[in-house]
């Protein structure tokens, strides 16, 4: 999860929950701003095959090129060459543009020997660099302080052809501008280099740099000390997931907002490491090796102002002690928590996210008082467990409750009392059946609109479904019959799902979608016969039937 200017952050912490390094807002704006727009050409030299949008844009991307274009106007501060057979890089040719603000080198063939040491000396405004995906192993002999980071992102502009990691270990090269503000590889591809170190020294004057993405490298500890962040004052954004860290590094600067350790082998993390990084508000911790005492109390103390911890995939057996108190999401999927205490969730009481899903709760193990201070609570998450009915004292402000794949066989209403704010309740693939429902479990549901009651035991539609309800999932159940009242309680229903049941051609009744004047979809494909579904001639729009 990262979960800012930090109203910037939740939105980029969602897109942390997808495959591979998130991406930053932004960025495609940042390193070619200009690209997108439509002028008249402007009478200029522009170098053989490139594009030249803008007077400050050269775009020679994806042209199979061997040598270094020519011809490339000073006034340059946007230039990209990616997805090219470059060898080398001439410093009489770079020399001339010193007004580079961009330069995009990913996937060429620049090897060690065609990066001259001198090569950005004279790209003093450069902010944006990527040389991803060449051939670079060792750094040229240039002092430690000008060393740069391996990046991660830019736009892909055309031509773009997959990448080819480099085959050997590598160090971070050199002389890199102190200008930099990120360093990153294109979009949708990681790093995908072999570095496993990064030299003493060799950030020491990136001052400016705000990211700085290393994921999918070999680094370890030794790769890393105390000093290799500890100049980055402006640093925001660091990602060091896919390595093989075994603890957090040390010195990080106090600017730090998101830190990304997802998948190394960390399996302790100490206060110490964090002191420096006060102002973090996204950890993320998924896929490492946290066992029991991966997390102990006091681990997370420094991080007073800590948003979202992602702990998905570790070996956790409960939800850690003594939590930042303004924390408002905690993400602990797959997992091995077996148990929720009346006060393991008592000191953050300001939690609005709360994700448990496959561990392995069992509801005699869940006290009936381990939600109590979850006042804020939004969204709680039970997927995937070992219950056999509803916990007790759920938050009233909830809106969102997932509880499928487990193994309820009962609902009665005690434990939906005062949930009169869910919007969205999962029930999915557990073992219900109607008569298993107890009279008056959904009135207190007046805000209900997604009922899903999917994959269960169901012989026939549940009566007395909430008012407010709009898309009811039945499919995968055992219904075979639709009699001429089972919505008249839900007027508002706008799609059903009553796939791969055991509905024939007359098992839905001619009366049932009558005053159901919001209906546009019936989905009833996967039963044994093609449904036959009447609509009432005052419906202004009918749904849509799914077929056999």
């Amino acid at each position: 999860m990262a979960e800012s200017g930090l109203a910037m952050w939740p939105s980029l912490l969602l897109l942390l929950l997808l495959p591979g390094p998130p991406p930053v807002a932004g960025l495609e704006d940042a390193a070619f701003p200009h690209l997108g727009e439509s002028l008249q050409p402007l009478p200029r030299a522009c170098p053989l095959r490139c594009s030249c949008p803008r007077v400050d844009t050269v775009d020679c991307d994806g042209l199979d090129l061997r040598v270094f274009p020519d011809n490339i106007t000073r006034a340059a501060q946007h230039l990209s060459l990616q997805n090219n057979q470059l060898q080398e890089l001439p410093y009489n040719e770079l020399s001339r543009l010193s007004g580079l603000r961009t330069l995009n080198l990913h996937n060429n063939l620049i090897s060690s020997e065609g990066l001259p040491d001198e090569a950005f000396e004279s790209l003093t405004q450069l902010q944006h660099l990527c040389v991803a995906h060449n051939k670079v192993r060792v750094p040229p002999q240039q002092p430690a302080e000008q060393r740069w980071p391996a990046p991660r992102r830019l736009p892909r502009l055309r031509g773009h052809r997959h990448p080819q990691p480099l085959q050997q270990p590598a160090q971070l090269p050199a002389a890199q501008p102190a200008a930099l503000t990120r360093a990153a590889p294109p979009a949708g591809s990681p790093a995908n280099n072999l570095i496993s170190k990064v030299p003493r020294g060799a950030l020491s004057r990136q001052t400016q740099l705000r990211e700085l993405y290393l994921q999918h490298n070999q680094l370890t500890d030794s790769g890393l000390d105390a000093t290799t962040f500890s100049k980055l004052h402006s640093l925001e954004y660091l990602d060091l997931s896919h390595n093989q860290l075994t603890t957090v590094p040390a010195g990080l600067p106090r600017t730090l907002a998101i830190l990304h350790l997802g998948r190394n082998r960390i399996r302790q993390v100490e206060a110490a490491r964090l002191h420096g990084a006060r102002g973090l508000r996204y950890l993320l911790l998924q896929h490492n090796q946290l066992g029991s005492s991966g997390l102990p109390a006091g681990a997370l103390r420094p991080l007073r102002g800590l948003h979202t911890l992602h702990l998905y995939g570790n070996g956790l057996d409960r939800v850690p002690p003594a939590l930042p108190r303004r924390l408002r999401a905690l993400v602990l999927p797959h997992n091995h928590v077996a148990a929720l205490g009346a006060r393991d969730l008592v000191a953050t009481p300001g939690l609005t996210e709360l994700n448990l899903a496959y561990n392995r709760l069992a509801s005699a193990r869940v006290h009936h008082r381990a939600f109590r201070r979850l006042r804020a609570l939004r969204s709680l998450d039970l997927a995937g467990n070992q219950l056999t009915r509803l916990p007790m004292g759920l938050p009233t402000g909830l809106r969102t409750l997932q509880l499928q794949r487990n193994q309820l066989r009962m609902l009665e209403p005690e434990p939906l009392a005062g949930l009169d704010q869910l919007r969205e309740l999962s029930l999915a693939h557990n073992r219900l059946r109607v008569g298993d429902i107890g009279p008056g479990t959904w009135h207190e549901l007046q805000a209900l609109q997604m009922l899903d009651l999917s994959h269960n035991e169901l012989s026939f539609v549940p009566p007395d479904l909430p008012e407010a309800l709009e898309e009811l999932h039945l499919e995968g159940n055992r219904i075979g019959h639709v009699g001429p009242e089972a919505f008249l309680s839900t007027p508002r229903l706008r799609a059903l799902f009553l796939r791969a049941n055991r509905l024939h051609m007359t098992s839905i009744a001619a009366e049932a979608f009558l005053g159901l004047p919001n209906l546009r979809v019936v989905d009833t494909a996967g039963n044994p016969e093609q449904v036959l579904i009447r609509l009432p001639p005052t419906t202004p729009r009918g749904p849509r039937a799914g077929g056999p």
